[in-house]
């Protein structure tokens, strides 16, 4: 589509919504059952995209693509007619007789700017919160995942309401050309620098946005911590989708009493996982371009290689790497890595984790390792992130109930379940008040009942 049509093709959007097609709650429903026939019904098509633009293999991409999105779904119809009645509230005893709600209205056509490094779920998981809040939506996928935008944009016509949602494919140009049309709502998953362009031209409109970033996601391995166990779990929250995960975790503060034994284990887990040549692994993706590996070799001289730094540049593939002897003013310590890298810093108790996490932007997630509850009550106290786990990390997406998002610099705005559902729908109240009394007390001349309306309305 040329950039040019945009407009006409919001417009085609919006008059179907306008037409009130989209707010009946079998509309909901029936466009929710689409979508999740369209993902069983092209499982293998996605595997096959997803393993050429990422090689992810098929067991994640069946988890994660696939089984996570179907099992959002079907929450969201369990819960979504519950979700749609209005809250009934009360009402001052001057307004009496009257009674009050609070409706959740859909808030018209979004535009959906998807990402690479999950370009199923976080393309057409806020697809499903746009849905259940009765609404219309253009869906932009990244251009990095290529095949898998393009079954994406296949699919979708086959499946959903051609009249409430399309897919446009391409660019920057693209991008840009749909930022410069009038939307209801924009949700843009990626990175800060692109953020602050799509908060820009939302700006001048005064569309509201929800941006789901990313940040240095901590993890604090805590003496108490059963290390072997953090070490797995940091393993495999760092190295899935080798390491192009926004919720995963960034670096590591561990505890200098437990820092030789945790770095052990962390490498006999590498060794467990993919093998002593993780290139030759199915199981270890690669980088998505030729850009991202470029940027993440430049990384690799902030610190010294513990383990890993193996790569290949015509494969797009760097091996799980550790670093440790980090500077916190290296490279790798200011900006987000997004890729295969891991450093490891120590820190002498929770006082100075604590400082080294509050003096950075706020991260989407925060990972606590430790056996010891009063410690993770105390860091959780004394921070911001966006969600947070308790000995595991990357997994707070998948329960369905948790308002998924970022704080500050990782983002702006929740999603998922009926977190998604509130944030495409506007809360109105809406006050009906009888005509059956009117009393004289709330109309001037306001001396002649001064004495029954400090009564009736007392400061």
């Amino acid at each position: 589509m040329a950039v040019q049509d945009f407009a006409s093709l919001v417009a085609l959007h919006r008059n179907y919504f306008r037409s009130g097609a989209t707010r009946s709650a079998e509309w909901r429903e029936s466009q929710l059952i689409a979508l999740r026939s369209m993902m069983e019904g092209h499982a293998e098509d996605f595997y096959t995209a997803l393993w050429a633009d990422l090689r992810r293999n098929r067991i994640e991409a069946d988890w994660v693509d696939i089984k996570c999105m179907t099992s959002e779904i079907s929450h969201v119809l369990a819960h979504l007619r519950r979700w749609m009645n209005p809250l009934q509230v009360s009402t001052p005893l001057v307004l009496m007789p009257s009674r009050a709600k609070v409706r959740f209205d859909p808030l018209g056509v979004g535009l959906i700017i998807g990402t690479w490094n999950y370009p199923v779920m976080l393309t057409l998981s806020p697809l499903v919160a746009a849905i259940s809040g009765g609404n219309a939506a253009v869906i932009k996928p990244s251009e990095l995942a290529g095949a898998t935008a393009a079954v994406i944009a296949r699919c979708i016509p086959e499946y959903m309401d051609r009249n409430a949602f399309s897919v446009v494919l391409g660019g920057v140009p693209e991008t840009t050309g749909l930022l410069e049309q009038e939307w209801d709502h924009i949700f843009y998953t990626g990175g800060a620098t692109v953020a602050k362009l799509v908060m820009s031209a939302a700006a001048k409109r005064l569309t509201p946005v929800a941006l789901e970033l990313g940040g240095k996601s901590p993890a604090i391995v805590h003496v108490s911590a059963n290390l072997r166990i953090a070490a797995r779990r940091i393993a495999h929250g760092r190295w899935f989708n080798a390491g192009q995960t926004c919720t995963a975790p960034d670096y590591v503060l561990v505890f200098k009493d437990v820092a030789a034994a945790f770095l052990g284990y962390l490498k006999e887990t590498v060794l467990e996982f993919y093998g002593k040549d993780p290139q030759k692994s199915r199981d270890y993706g690669r980088i998505v371009s030729d850009h991202h590996f470029d940027r993440l070799i430049r990384l690799l001289g902030s610190g010294i290689v513990y383990h890993g730094g193996q790569h290949d540049r015509a494969d797009r593939y760097l091996a799980p790497t550790v670093l440790v002897n980090v500077s916190p003013e290296s490279p790798a310590m200011q900006e987000e890595i997004f890729g295969p890298i891991l450093p490891v810093l120590e820190v002498n108790d929770v006082q100075e984790a604590i400082a080294f996490v509050n003096a950075r932007p706020s991260p989407l997630g925060m990972y606590l390792f430790a056996e010891h509850r009063p410690v993770t009550e105390r860091i959780l106290n004394s921070t911001t992130s966006g969600g947070a786990v308790v000995n595991d990390c990357t997994l707070q997406p998948i329960v369905h109930d948790f308002p998924f998002g970022g704080v500050g610099n990782s983002g702006m705005g929740k999603y998922h379940g009926e977190w998604g559902f509130r944030a495409y729908t506007n809360a109105r109240g809406v006050l009906y008040h009888s005509t059956q009394l009117d009393p004289s007390l709330r109309y001037p001349p306001y001396e002649r009942n001064q004495k029954l309306r400090k009564l009736v309305m007392p400061s």
